[in-house]
């Protein structure tokens, strides 16, 4: 006869629950005794006349019986104790008992035995044959295992979605913190909490970042394991190390485990991963070195080949909605969406410098401004155009903005000539001010004083009053469309502001 298991292995299939079964009308099941937990886990139904059912039993069983197997004199002694006593040692989950051809009633014995040991004891009416219960138990988890199906395709949809916002970490945390119902964490290579959402028990969240500590590189001898799991104050704790080797490891607390929550953390370690990992390449050689050599003074045409191109577009961006200004892992995962790795971040301001033959998309939760395509002694001047291009952006509520290259007026007029004469129309307002630039984005914007206050972050009567300002320095009616002609046009010909000012930045 087998030894007993201390722990029986259940088998890893969608399980249903008990309560789901019995609200099944055409079964007519009635639970007799035993325990009313509702969270009593089917995982199939198995039929036997067995007198000693264990050594058939894998755990997790609705066992059905019609009491063959039950001896004329079993109500007297202790069969039935140590039947049900068998059961339970074996993992069995319920015992349905059936009413005839061999029992009119369940004997009264059974029922004490499966209220002593807490086995939930069903009466299966004559009507209903034991098939017909295993086939309900199969349809019963047929639909658990599609709505798992499902649950984890929509985390998987909502995680991506989040990894694409401005907020790309805190994003994805906030998903898998409400998909799994617990709380989702990301460790840093020294332990330290980086971010976090949702919520777990005090003494759960203290053991999530133990846990985190056996998965993350120490330093020491011997692989370290991928993952990790435990349960501390009734929550069940996992750990993931993500790939980049830095370190960084994601925790998981949740109140409970289904069998779906490991993919859906899986998916979103695997994000992380990305949204963390720092690429180590050739091409990160090759932007340091570009780096020294700019420090050292060296042209940006003379570095630029080391950096992958002889043209490159310059994109400006900021988050579409009010919120938690993007961190450099969110201007990275920009970047890495626009197909460069050339970013910086100031202030909740982006820029990034992309190759010419690749073409800027718009981002969900970004506002875009985009260059025209601009050899490396041209750099500044791209600058400038996206800035702008992102403050109308911004004004018009468009999520990308392409600074236009076709051929004008201005084209006509020779350069120095032009610029000779914006300077002196222009001389009033002092060059890089903040009234030439709210002269430039009014007229810009056909005049709008809403438009652009939003443009600039400024009130609409802060506009007002510079927009008076410049009509009175320059001695003309801004109402005149000549001379809104002749400003705009002087405007563009002007000498380009010093970028790197807030007013350039939209």
């Amino acid at each position: 006869m087998p030894d007993t298991p201390s722990a029986p292995a259940v088998p890893p299939t969608p399980p249903v629950p008990l309560s789901a079964l019995l609200a099944r009308e055409d079964l007519a099941l009635r639970q007799i005794a035993g325990p009313g937990d509702a969270d009593t886990a089917i995982h199939w139904a198995h039929t036997s006349e067995m007198a000693d059912p264990y050594p058939y039993l894998l755990g997790g069983e609705l066992l059905l019986t019609a009491g063959v197997h039950i001896p004329e004199a079993a109500g007297s002694g202790t069969y039935f104790d140590d039947y049900v006593s068998r059961i339970v040692a074996a993992g069995g989950a319920a015992l349905g008992f059936g009413l005839a051809p061999v029992h009119d009633t369940v004997p009264r014995a059974l029922v004490a035995a499966c209220d002593h040991y807490g086995l939930p004891l069903l009466e299966v009416p004559p009507q209903t044959t034991f098939s017909g219960v295993a086939r309900a138990v199969w349809q019963l988890m047929a639909q658990a295992r599609l709505a798992e199906l499902r649950r984890v395709t929509e985390a998987q949809q909502s995680l991506a979605a989040a990894a694409s916002r401005p907020d790309p970490v805190p994003s994805v945390l906030r998903q898998l913190a409400q998909r799994v119902g617990g709380r989702a964490v990301l460790y840093g290579p020294d332990g330290a909490e980086l971010a976090g959402a949702g919520g777990a028990p005090e003494e759960a969240a203290r053991a999530l970042g133990e846990l985190a500590g056996v998965v993350r590189p120490a330093g020491a001898a011997g692989p370290t394991p991928a993952s990790a799991t435990d349960t501390v104050a009734e929550t069940h704790l996992a750990a993931y190390a993500l790939g980049t080797g830095q370190g960084f490891v994601l925790g998981v607390a949740a109140p409970r485990r289904d069998p779906g929550d490991h993919t859906i953390a899986s998916v979103a370690a695997v994000l992380l991963t990305l949204l963390t990992g720092e690429q180590q390449s050739g091409a990160g050689a090759a932007r340091s070195s570009a780096l020294v050599r700019l420090l050292l003074g060296v042209p940006p045409e003379a570095v630029a080949p080391l950096l992958g191109g002889d043209r490159w577009v310059v994109v400006h961006a900021r988050p579409t909605r009010d919120g938690p200004a993007p961190d450099a892992v969110a201007a990275s995962a920009l970047g890495a969406a626009l197909g460069s790795t050339l970013v910086d971040l100031e202030d909740g301001f982006v820029r990034v410098l992309v190759p010419a033959d690749r073409e800027p998309a718009p981002q969900p939760g970004w506002t875009l401004g985009r260059s025209a395509p601009a050899a490396p002694r041209d750099w500044a001047a791209a600058d400038t155009q996206a800035s702008r291009a992102l403050a109308r952006a911004r004004a018009t509520r468009t999520p990308l903005v392409r600074h236009g290259e076709r051929t004008g007026l201005a084209d006509l007029v020779p350069p120095a000539e032009a610029e000779l004469h914006a300077r002196t129309l222009l001389a009033p307002l002092g060059q890089g001010t903040a009234l030439t630039e709210t002269l430039r984005t009014w007229l810009s914007l056909h005049g709008s004083w809403d438009r652009t206050a939003v443009a600039l972050s400024v009130h609409r009567n802060t506009v007002r009053q510079r927009i008076a300002r410049c009509a009175a320095l320059l001695g003309v009616d801004l109402d005149d469309a000549d001379v809104r002609m002749e400003l705009w046009f002087a405007l563009k010909q002007g000498p380009a502001d010093r970028p790197g000012t807030n007013l350039d930045r939209g």
